[in-house]
This record gives structure tokens, sequence and C-alpha cells, in this order.
């Protein structure tokens, strides 16, 4: 057990260095391939083209809104005749920031005054049957006053002490008057296709553009988001950044859903004093069309960092793909063991060593082989003599053995052989010689 864990730990100091095998396999060739067109198409298509991967961008865009509202109307009701509303009046705050709130229909209650007065019968905790209902000075909840200990029989609440009359009625209609024409507050500055980057706008458009129509939602209000994207490339000029308008309702328009949950309403008071010295107010309560203005958008410029990043990114899923290769060709394949044998090796210090003899042993062998080579050509030079002697002509055949036979005692007894061997060798070049015989040989 020891030893195995020695072992292990042994081999965790082993260097693994990369072999290079070619495997002459076509369908793994070919996946490879693909592999490879596949992370270029990503890179070059997806990454640097589509994504614009080769630049820094900036996402946290800081803006300032500044609108401006104009334009005025007329309402003619039974209580207050005929009335003019300028911007002034149905836009709250009247110097609009990116949000701002527009009136289209209001509900007023004139001449309130601080005194006693019933409940609302539309406010829950304000009903009652007795007076141990009404606890005097707990605060109607949702309410408009404080309660004074008193039900009233005649309207069934509980009397208050606060502003009164307390605010009623019900929600008047629209003071948008009905039309059949069909391009009734279509027609606008703003065009998506024919003028996108014009910024003046008309409210009921704005509506229409969301989807819904615009006298349904000035009756009850409702909050419109309208969005500014800008997608800017700085890599072009200036001139190409635009805007892209959206627009979206926020609120709920549900028709199943409750009034709280749908359409937006507030009020607000003006005071007056009389004659006397006393104070009242009218009480508004004014339903409209609350604008956020919502700016959001990125700018990107060519940087030297990001693109190399997603080059090393797409080398590296390139190193993925021969991952997956092999993972294919050593372990998925019918001749993966073979193909394992060749890629894996493992070196120790005793084979290095006999590597290393046997490179010496052949080396020596050829160090020998070259002095062997050039014994023999030194041979081949000495025996020079002898083959011009007897390649020259003679008509007496026994005058050219004399000098043969006087070169070849000259020779030290250690040379003899090798020119006995150099001589059956050019057999073509001394064959006068060999072939004559004398009676003394004989």
């Amino acid at each position: 057990m020891a030893q195995s864990w020695g072992n292990f730990f042994f081999s965790l100091l082993d260097y693994k260095t990369e072999k290079f095998v070619i495997a002459k396999n076509k369908k793994i060739g070919v996946l490879f391939r693909l592999f490879q067109l596949a992370v270029v198409g990503y890179l070059i298509g997806w990454v640097f083209i589509w994504k614009k991967g080769y630049q820094e961008t900036e996402e946290a865009i800081q803006s300032s809104v500044i609108t401006k509202l104009k334009g005025v109307d007329f309402t003619n009701s039974s209580q207050f005749g005929l009335q003019l509303w300028g911007a002034e009046d149905y836009v709250i705050p009247p110097q609009g920031d990116r949000v701002f709130f527009i009136v289209t229909n209001y509900l007023v209650t004139p001449n309130q005054r601080l005194g006693f007065c019933p409940e609302s019968p539309k406010v829950p905790d304000g009903l009652c049957n007795n007076n141990s209902e009404c606890v005097e000075g707990e605060t109607v909840i949702a309410g408009h006053g404080v309660k004074t200990g008193r039900c009233l029989n005649d309207t069934g609440t509980c009397e208050i002490q606060g502003w009164c009359p307390v605010e009623h009625g019900r929600t008047p209609t629209s003071n948008i008057l009905p039309t059949t024409n069909s391009t009734y507050l279509k027609s606008c500055r703003y065009d998506k296709d024919h003028h996108p980057y014009c910024p003046i706008f008309l409210v009921g458009d704005v509506i229409n553009w969301t989807g819904y129509n615009f006298q349904n939602l000035a009756t009850k209000g409702g909050s419109i988001a309208v969005g500014i994207e800008w997608n800017c490339d700085l890599d072009k000029d200036e001139s190409q950044c635009n805007p892209e308008y959206s627009f979206t309702r926020l609120d709920s328009s549900d028709k199943s859903q409750s009034s709280v949950t749908s359409g937006y309403n507030f009020r607000f008071a003006r005071y007056y004093s009389d004659a006397a010295g006393q104070t009242y107010r009218n009480l508004f309560k004014v339903y409209g069309i609350r604008i956020d203005i919502l700016v959001n958008g990125k700018a990107g410029k060519f940087s030297i960092i990001p693109t190399a990043i997603n080059i090393g990114s797409g080398l590296a899923l390139m190193g993925a793909g021969v991952f997956v290769c092999d993972m294919i060709l050593l372990y998925m394949m019918s001749k993966s063991s073979f193909y394992r044998e060749t890629k894996f090796e493992a070196i120790t210090k005793k084979q290095s060593g006999k590597h290393r003899e046997r490179k010496h042993v052949r080396h020596h062998g050829h160090r020998r082989q070259d002095g062997r080579h050039k014994r023999e050509e030194k041979q081949e030079i000495e025996m020079q003599p002898l083959t011009s002697v007897s390649s020259q002509p003679n008509n007496n055949p026994e005058k050219q053995i004399q000098p043969t036979s006087s070169a070849l005692k000259t020779h030290s007894p250690e040379r003899k052989p090798q020119a006995t061997v150099s001589f059956r060798t050019e057999k073509q070049t001394i064959s006068p010689v060999s072939t004559l015989r004398t009676p003394r040989n004989q």
C-alpha cells in the first residue's frame, strides 16, 4: 500500500512532452477540419462581425433629458362652465424632467372647508350601524378625516372632522371629442420610417404606438415608458450615432383587474380665503398620462485588448477540437490500442543509457567501416603501378611478368595478402598477367 502511494506521488513529478503522430484516418481528419471551420466561422461571423468583439464597449450611459410640452385645450362642465387649460395647468410639474404627468381628465370638489361632515360611503371603514362603530378620535382608514363618535343614519357612515364636503362623484367621461376620422390623433412629426430621428411627438401618437387607444387611456389615465436606445459605433462618423425610440405601457391594462391596479391618478388642492378670512380649497383628483423616459444604450470603439482576448479564445477552442479528436481516435475506434501505443511512450533513465550505448556502438561501427574503406582505397592506389604496367602493350610476355613479380616482392608480408585480394577483385584490368603460366610456377 505504501509503495503504491509512493509510486503515485513520484508519478506527479513526471513531465509529459508532446509527440506528434500523423494518423492516416480520413474520418478523423474530416471531423477535425469541420471543427476548425466551425470555430473560424464562429469567431469571424458571430464574435467579430455580429457582436463586434474587437471593440471596447461602455454601457453605463449617463444622460440628461429635458422635456417641454406645449398646447392648450378647452373643457366645458356644468359646474365650472367653459375653461381653458394651458401647459402650466395640465402638466405637473410645469417644467418636465424625465418623468412628468399630463392631465387628461379630472374630478373637482369645490369649496371645501374644515368642519364636520359624513364620510363617503365608498370608504369601507367609514360605514356604520351605530355610534359604537365610530370610535371618537380614530382615523378613518383610507378615508378623509377623524371619527367624531357619531353614526349618521341618513348616510350610514360615521361623522368625521376634516375638509368638507368630502370628495364624491364618479369618474367623468373623457373630454376628447369622438371622431370617425381615421387620421385623428395619428398625424405626427415623428415617424419611425420617414423621420425616425425627430424628437417632437404628439401625445396621441405616443399612446397609439403602445398599442392602446388614446380615448380609453385618457379616461382613467396610465403610465407610458418612452425608451431611447443609443447604440453607437464610434469607429464610424458621429453623424451615424442616432437614437431609436420605443413605447410601452407600464400600468396594468387588463380589464379583469380592479381600478386600483390600472390607470394613473393623484390629487392636489388649491387654497383660497374668503372675505371673513376663512380658508377653503378646491380639491382636484386628476387622471392622466405619466411619461417615463428611459435612456439606454452602449458605445463601442476598436481596442487591441478585447481583440486579443477573443482571438485567444478562438485558439483555445481549436485546442478543444484536438482534444475531442484525440479522444475519438485513442478510445473509440477499432484500432484505438494501436494508436495509443504509437502516441504514448515512456522513457526511463536506463532506457536512455542503453540508447546512448547503442548510439555509441553504431557510431564506432561507422568509424570502423570508414577505416576499412580508407584502407581499401589505399590498397587500390598502391596497386595502380601494377595495372598500369600490365596494361602496357608488350610483345614479350616473359619480360612483362618479371617487373610484376618484383613489384610483389617489394611489399611487406602484411600487405601481400591485401595485394592479392586487390588483384583478384580487379580481374578485368590485369587479366593478361593472370592467364600466363611459366615453367617455374608449374
